[in-house]
C-alpha cells in the first residue's frame, strides 16, 4: 500500500509541477479560488494516472508511464508556443486552421528556442522517471484492497473538485461558471488548469456546447435620448414568431436588443465609392508624420477615433472575420466561417451590388490561404483577385511578404476607369511577421529605418508599415488623378495588433506603456473623406462596430439588432469586448481574469453596472456563435 501511495504523491508532484511551470510562465496572478480548482483536479488526474500505471503487469505499467510523461509535457508546451505566437490558447476547434501554424514554422521554431527553458522544465518529469525507473514502476496490483483505495480516492477526488466548484455558484466567469454555463478556453486554462481545459475543450468540440443568453435590464440598456432630435432607429421589420420557433438564443438577443438609432451623420456617404481595408498588423505604434505621413494624415483626419481596439482573436482570420461580419470571432466559429457556406445577406459585397455599385476583393498573398475565396464569395465577391488567383500574373508573389505598393498599383486600374459607383476590398499582407531584416518589407524600407533608437525587431516593422503608407499614399494619388478623390471613403482598420512583437518591444515605441489585455489592442480606425471636417470620437470601440458604422454612413438598410457590433455615431453605449471576456464600457474597465474593475469616469460604479455589462457581453458571444454555426441568416431572411 505504501508503494500504491507513493505513485500517487509522485504523479501528483508530477502534474502539479507542470501546471505550476505553465501558470509562471504565462499568468501574473493567481486567485485562490483557481489554484484551488487546479489542485483538487490535478489530484484527481494524478489518482487517475496510478490506475492506469499500476493495474497491469510491470511491462505494460512501464509503457504507459512514458507515454503519459511524453505526451502531457508536450500538450503543455503546445500551449505555451501558441499562447506565444497567437497571443492566444490552442483548441481542438483550431484543427482546421492548422495550415496557418503551419506556413510559419519558421516562427514556431524559433518560439520553441524562447521558451526552450520552460520546455525543458516540462519535460523534466519524465527524465527523472527514465532515470528512477526502476523505484518508480511497480508490478501490477493485485490485492483487492489496494483496488478499492485507488477508487475510493479517486471518487473522493472528483466529488472534491465538484463540490468545490459549487462553492462558486453565481459568480460570473469562476470556476464554476467555466465548468457550466461559458466556453471560454484562455479562462478555463487560467482558472481550471491546462488538463482540465483540454478535457472541456475536447469534449465540447465533440458534443457541442451551447451558451445562453442571460437577462438584460433593457432600461439600462435603453440609448441616450438625442439633445435635439428623435431619432428612427436602424432596424428591419422581422418576423419574430419565425425566429422564436427556430432558435430561442437568437430571440432572446433581439428581443433585449433595441438596436442603435439613426444619427446627424446618417447617409451622409450615400452614392459615394468606398473603399475598405483590413490591414495586416497595422498599430498606431507605426504612425509617424515623417516616415509613415500619410498614416498620419488619413488617422488625423475625418473622424478620429480616441478610443478605437483592435481585440486579438487568434490570427488574420479572427480579426478579419470581425471586420467583415460585425459578430464577435472565436474559436469555434472560424473554421465554419472558413467553409464560405453561411448567408451573408450584410456581406460587404451583398449590400453594395444591391445598390448598383461594381464591387472588386484583393490580397496580395495566396488566396488560397485559409481559403479566403470561399469566404469571401459567400460574402459576395466573386471576381476576387489574389496570389494565384489572377494577381501573381501582375505582382510578385514569390517573395514573402508581398508587397502592397504592387497591389494598388496593379488594380485601381479595374475599378476607377468606370463611371459606375464601386466598392472594393483590400486585405493587406506587407505588415506581416516575422521582424527581421530578413522579411522583404523590412529589407525594402531598411534605410529609413536603420537610425532609429529601436531593438531590430522594431525597426523591422516600422519598415513593413512604410510599405503600407506608401501603398495607402500611391491610393490616394490615383484617386485624385481620376477625379475621384472627393465622391471616395477610404475606411481601414487592422486585423490585429502586431503579435509578432512582444509587449516590451511594443512598448519600446508607442508614446504609452501598454498592458497585455487591453492597450495592447488599442489602434487607430480610418474613415476619411478628402470634404469631410475632422470629428474626434471618444467612445470606446472596436473591428465588430465597423461595419454598422459604414452602413449607417452610408444610408443602408439594415437591422442593427442582428449585430454583435453597433453604430459607433449613434447614442447608445460603447462596449468593447476582449478574447477573454474582458471589457471596456463607457464607465467602466473589467479584468475578467482577476474578477476586478474600475471606473474610467472618477464616478462610482455599481456592481449591477458591471453585472449588466457582463450580460451584454455574454450575449453578444452567444449570438454570433448560434448566427454562424447554425448559418440563422439564411433562415431570418428565408434564403
Amino acid at each position: 500500500m505504501k508503494k500504491i501511495l507513493l505513485c500517487n504523491l509522485y504523479n501528483f508532484i508530477f502534474l502539479s509541477w507542470l501546471e505550476l511551470v505553465f501558470q509562471l510562465s504565462v499568468f501574473d496572478e493567481f486567485s485562490k479560488s483557481s489554484v484551488i480548482n487546479i489542485f483538487l483536479y490535478t489530484l484527481f488526474c494524478s489518482v487517475l494516472i496510478t490506475i492506469l500505471t499500476t493495474f497491469f503487469n510491470k511491462k505494460v505499467n512501464k509503457v504507459n508511464i512514458y507515454i503519459i510523461y511524453t505526451i502531457l509535457p508536450v500538450l503543455y508546451s503546445i500551449q505555451l508556443v501558441f499562447k506565444n505566437m497567437f497571443n492566444t490558447f490552442f483548441s481542438f476547434s483550431l484543427f482546421a486552421l492548422t495550415d496557418q501554424a503551419l506556413e510559419f514554422s519558421g516562427t514556431i521554431f524559433k518560439l520553441i528556442l524562447n521558451n526552450i527553458i520552460f520546455i525543458i522544465l516540462f519535460f523534466a518529469p519524465l527524465i527523472i522517471t527514465i532515470i528512477f525507473k526502476n523505484k518508480i514502476v511497480i508490478e501490477r496490483v493485485k490485492n483487492i484492497k489496494h483496488i478499492l483505495l485507488e477508487i475510493i480516492l479517486l471518487l473522493l477526488s472528483i466529488t472534491t473538485f465538484h463540490l468545490y466548484l459549487n462553492t462558486q455558484k453565481g459568480e460570473y466567469l469562476s470556476g464554476y461558471s467555466l465548468y457550466y454555463e461559458v466556453n471560454q478556453n484562455s479562462l478555463n486554462i487560467q482558472k481550471l488548469g491546462v488538463l482540465n481545459s483540454y478535457k472541456l475543450d475536447l469534449y465540447r468540440v465533440i458534443f457541442g456546447f451551447k451558451e445562453k443568453i442571460k437577462s438584460v435590464n433593457t432600461q439600462e440598456n435603453k440609448p441616450k435620448e438625442d439633445d435635439i432630435f428623435d431619432y428612427e432607429y436602424n432596424n428591419l421589420d422581422l418576423n419574430l414568431d419565425k425566429i422564436k420557433d427556430k432558435n430561442s438564443t437568437i430571440y432572446n438577443y433581439i428581443i433585449q436588443n433595441s438596436g442603435t438609432k439613426k444619427n446627424k451623420y446618417t447617409g451622409i456617404f450615400e452614392g459615394k465609392n468606398l473603399i475598405y481595408i483590413v490591414a495586416e498588423s497595422f498599430s498606431e505604434i507605426a504612425i509617424d508624420k515623417d516616415l509613415t505621413p500619410t498614416l498620419y494624415k488619413l488617422t488625423n483626419s475625418g473622424f478620429v477615433f480616441d478610443n478605437f481596439y483592435t481585440p486579438n482573436y487568434l490570427s488574420t482570420i479572427g480579426g478579419e472575420f470581425q471586420a467583415l461580419t460585425g459578430l464577435s470571432a472565436s474559436h469555434e466559429i472560424l473554421s465554419t466561417w472558413r467553409s464560405g457556406k453561411n448567408y451573408f445577406p450584410f456581406g460587404l459585397s451583398n449590400v453594395f451590388e444591391n445598390l448598383d455599385y461594381k464591387t472588386y476583393a484583393y490580397h496580395d498573398h495566396s488566396g488560397y490561404f485559409q481559403d479566403r475565396y470561399k469566404y469571401l464569395s459567400a460574402l459576395g465577391f466573386d471576381n476576387f483577385k489574389a496570389c494565384y488567383f489572377g494577381l501573381e500574373k501582375d505582382i510578385n508573389c514569390n517573395i514573402w511578404p508581398e508587397s502592397d505598393v504592387e497591389m494598388i498599383d496593379k488594380t485601381t486600374s479595374d475599378y476607377l476607369n468606370s463611371d459606375e459607383p464601386f466598392m472594393t476590398y483590400y486585405m493587406t499582407v506587407s505588415g506581416h511577421l516575422g521582424y527581421t531584416f530578413g522579411n522583404a518589407m523590412a529589407k525594402k524600407h531598411r534605410d529609413e529605418v536603420e537610425d532609429l533608437p529601436y531593438s531590430t525587431s522594431v525597426k523591422a516593422y516600422q519598415a513593413t508599415q512604410i510599405e503600407l503608407d506608401r501603398a495607402l499614399e500611391l491610393l490616394l494619388e490615383r484617386l485624385e488623378e481620376a477625379g475621384k478623390l472627393d465622391d471616395t471613403v477610404i475606411v481601414m482598420l487592422a486585423d490585429h495588433y502586431p503579435y509578432g512583437l512582444t509587449l516590451s518591444e511594443i512598448n519600446e515605441i508607442s508614446k504609452y506603456e501598454r498592458d497585455s489585455i487591453f492597450e495592447v489592442n488599442h489602434n487607430k480606425l480610418i474613415i476619411y473623406n478628402s470634404k469631410l471636417k475632422t470629428v474626434n470620437i471618444d467612445k470606446p470601440c472596436a473591428s465588430i462596430d465597423v461595419l454598422p458604422t459604414v452602413y449607417n454612413l452610408f444610408g443602408i438598410d439594415y437591422d442593427s439588432r442582428l449585430f454583435a457590433g453597433s453604430d459607433i455615431l449613434s447614442n447608445n453605449e460603447g462596449v468593447v469586448l476582449f478574447e477573454n471576456r474582458s471589457w471596456i464600457s463607457d464607465k467602466a474597465i473589467y479584468d475578467s481574469s482577476k474578477n476586478t474593475y474600475k471606473s474610467r469616469t472618477g464616478e462610482d460604479v455599481s456592481k449591477d453596472y458591471i453585472d449588466h455589462i457582463n450580460s451584454v457581453v455574454n450575449n453578444k458571444i452567444a449570438f454570433s456563435k448560434e448566427i454562424i454555426n447554425k448559418n440563422f441568416y439564411s433562415v431570418i431572411f428565408e434564403k
